[in-house]
């Protein structure tokens, strides 16, 4: 099925199953622990044997020697691997770095041997018999310091004449924002279970895209992609970080060749930091010039990131191409080759970091102005593509997420001096952003079949990474075929399965229920053929198939056998014709204490336009949690880099901090009520790092109210700003 005219009324429209605040049909697996994770699968790979992966300890440089005899010796050993044996190996298209190292090292802790052994202990212990000796190079690790070598990764975005409109603006804003580097950080790492019989490579891995990780990991072995079978039913958390192949995956299937056995491998925590992707760090300035009345005349936002050679930007200005009007606009994007382990997309590539200062630069230049911060954003909305004034937003409410999140707020109580409320020892500010993260849509596939029981079963490669896949695909095909929630089986994560969209990019949702639209349709279709109805009169509810004065029980239709359809859906050239995007705002409530500098979040209320909201509960779950990464962001996260010897300092969970259940209080969202039939016949769009982009800024400019003291580096620790608080008297 092809998406290529705006929908029109359709059977998601009865809004019978979807649209429903709905529990997670997976919820009874997870909390009783039976559903199995990467690293769980000990039934499908009887007599498995252990990898540890061995990593480079240099960041860049040339392996001279490798003395694996004492590790070979040791107990338990089976097998060891490294690039010396391992044969050729290719590069997946979605790898930047070599997925084993050696001679060369490319990054440190970059993989240069796995040693298999009986259990995991002895393969560990192998591993640091293993002696390496390297001739180390010197690296590039400083973003700062590599900034004037950046060149353009991309053409520069201009309309107008930004450099003269910015010259004449009567009001000026120039200043430099900074984010870190940040890790994904999620609960489960990275895991492969590896199983050979003959040719045929089977991995239970943790991946969002089985198609690209299978693909790849085909490449990268150098067979072909129908000897590699990908499964991975549940994952414990990605965040962007498990959307391409790792190495743990190329490790395990080496060492189970190798050792001509089964293997499992999970990676330690620091490997999970420095030996995989993170989100690089970025220096963006920001330039905008506005009249008194507050209209942006003169918009800049340019941006520094570094990546490996042959990698690609931190792509934080895209929302400043969309979010604002502006006449005369200028938009750059640099790339510096560093030699840091591999940057690349982490949850709201491009729109998180880039909000993080866009929206710190909007309220600066409120100030100047002397306008309300929310006031000043509606002023320079817009309807259409600044870029391009014919393509016009499918749907943009922006303005009535900034109206109805600061009146629910209450935004008229915030006193618009800093540093003049208090609470005892406590300052107390408020603080807001706009929310932005384009819509994409991905080709995404499915199966579905009728049994005589009467029950559907889908089939699809989607993956569910704690965002609720099993949930929104079985409301969809509840909904389709007029049966029950309980009458529906979803079965996901294998690459024997359709190709779907996979989960990443918030379009996971919108892009995979679509696919299972389209093969829900072919399926009504053949139902209708099978009961002798004409497939466009016929109505499915209740378990019946109805047709004029005739009525059959679903059921019915497969008792002379199985039905079976398969479609994917494609996507036309409406995006081209209107812009997709959905919009959002953050309010936020926070206090400093005068005297030791600590910040606590009190309110947190976020306000999104993202389409027909397919579940509301798991919507919600989606929200909330971009919501405490935003605050992360904001106060906590920093990879610290070793600028001498070019790695990630703090690499485990205790030196890397994320907030924690005290530090967040109740959060409140709100969905306002929308369908975009441009987009999709599901009428949604995504929704999970909607609730991500802004609330960093957020966060700093509620710090900013609270002290008076405004802080452009990321993230927003106390010695930044403990020195320049008002005095306690």
């Amino acid at each position: 099925m092809k998406f290529d005219t705006p929908a029109g009324q359709n059977p998601i429209d009865q809004l019978r199953v979807v649209g429903k605040p709905t529990h997670r049909i997976d919820g009874p697996l997870k909390v009783t622990g039976t559903a199995p994770y990467a690293y769980e699968h000990h039934d499908v790979a009887p007599n498995a044997a252990y990898g540890f992966i061995v990593g480079a300890a240099i960041a860049k440089g040339r392996i001279t020697s490798m003395d694996l005899k004492y590790a070979k010796a040791a107990p338990g050993v089976l097998a060891i691997v490294t690039a010396a044996d391992a044969g050729p190996l290719g590069k997946g298209k979605f790898n930047t770095a070599k997925l084993l190292g050696g001679p060369e090292v490319d990054h440190y802790h970059q993989a240069i041997a796995i040693v298999v052994a009986e259990t995991f202990e002895q393969a560990r212990h192998a591993a640091s018999l293993i002696t390496v000796q390297y001739a180390r190079a010197e690296g590039r690790f400083d973003l700062a310091a590599a900034k004037d070598d950046a060149g353009p990764s991309e053409p520069s975005a201009t309309v107008g004449d930004f450099d003269q409109a910015y010259a004449a603006a009567p009001v000026k804003l120039d200043a430099t924002y900074t984010t870190p580097d940040h890790s994904h950080a999620m609960m489960e790492p990275y895991a492969t279970v590896a199983a050979w019989e003959g040719d045929q490579l089977t991995v239970w891995t943790s991946n969002q895209m089985i198609d690209w990780g299978r693909t790849d990991l085909a490449t990268t072995l150098g067979i072909p992609a129908e000897k590699v079978r990908m499964v991975s039913p549940y994952i414990g958390g990605g965040f962007g970080g498990k959307l391409f192949l790792r190495s743990e995956a190329v490790m395990a299937a080496l060492g189970a060749r190798a050792a001509k056995r089964p293997v499992k491998v999970a990676m330690p925590r620091p490997f999970s930091i420095n030996n995989t992707t993170h989100r690089p760090a970025t220096i963006q300035l920001i330039r905008l010039g506005a009249t008194p009345d507050g209209k942006i005349t003169a918009f800049a936002h340019e941006s520094w990131s570094g990546d490996q050679p042959g990698g690609g930007p931190e792509v934080a200005v895209q929302q400043s191409r969309l979010l604002y009007a502006g006449a005369n606009r200028l938009i750059r994007t640099r790339l510096a080759v560093l030699d840091l382990p591999e940057g690349n997309a982490m949850r709201a590539p491009g729109e998180a970091p880039g909000m993080m200062a866009l929206e710190i630069a909007m309220d600066e230049m409120a100030e100047k102005l002397g306008m309300d911060p929310v006031e000043f954003r509606i002023v320079n909305d817009t309807q259409v593509d600044p870029e391009n004034p014919s393509r016009k937003f499918s749907q943009r409410q922006l303005v009535e997420c900034l109206r109805q999140g600061a009146e629910r707020f209450g935004w008229n109580r915030r006193n618009a001096k800093p540093g003049s409320v208090r609470d005892g020892r406590w300052l107390v500010g408020m603080g807001m952003a706009a929310a932005f993260r384009n819509n994409m849509n991905f080709t995404s596939g499915a199966r579905v079949r009728l049994g005589d029981d009467g029950m559907v079963t889908v089939e699809t490669d989607m993956t569910d990474i704690g965002t609720g896949s099993y949930t929104i695909i079985a409301q969809t095909a509840a909904e389709m075929m007029g049966v029950d929630l309980d009458r529906v089986v979803v079965r996901l994560g294998d690459s024997n399965f359709p190709v779907s969209s996979g989960s990443g990019g918030q379009f996971g949702a919108n892009s995979s229920t679509s696919g299972v639209y389209a093969a829900c349709v072919k399926l009504r279709e053949a139902v209708a053929q099978r009961l002798g109805f004409n497939a466009s009169e016929a109505t499915f509810a209740d378990g019946q198939v109805r047709s004029g004065n005739r009525s059959v029980a679903l059921a019915d239709a497969a008792k002379a056998g199985e039905i079976v359809a398969e479609d994917r859906m494609e996507w036309g050239d409406l995006e081209k014709t209107y812009q997709q995007s959905t919009f959002g705002a953050h309010f936020v409530e926070a206090a400093v204490d005068m005297a030791t500098g600590e910040t606590r979040i009190r309110r947190m209320l976020a306000v999104a336009a993202a389409g027909r909201i397919l579940n509301p509960i798991s919507a919600r779950s989606q929200m909330i949690g971009a919501m405490t990464m935003g605050v992360g962001g904001a106060l906590m996260e920093e990879l610290a880099v070793d600028k001498r010897f070019g790695f990630f300092v703090n690499h485990d969970l205790a030196g890397y901090e994320v907030p924690v259940h005290a530090d967040i209080p109740h959060l409140e969202v709100v969905f306002l009520d929308e369908t975009d039939p441009i987009v999709s016949p599901m009428k949604a769009k995504g929704i999970g790092e909607l609730g991500l982009c802004g609330v960093g800024a957020a966060v700093a400019n509620a710090i900013y109210n609270a002290t008076g003291v405004r802080v452009r580096d990321y993230p927003i620790t106390l010695d930044k700003y403990l020195d320049r608080l008002p005095q306690m008297a």
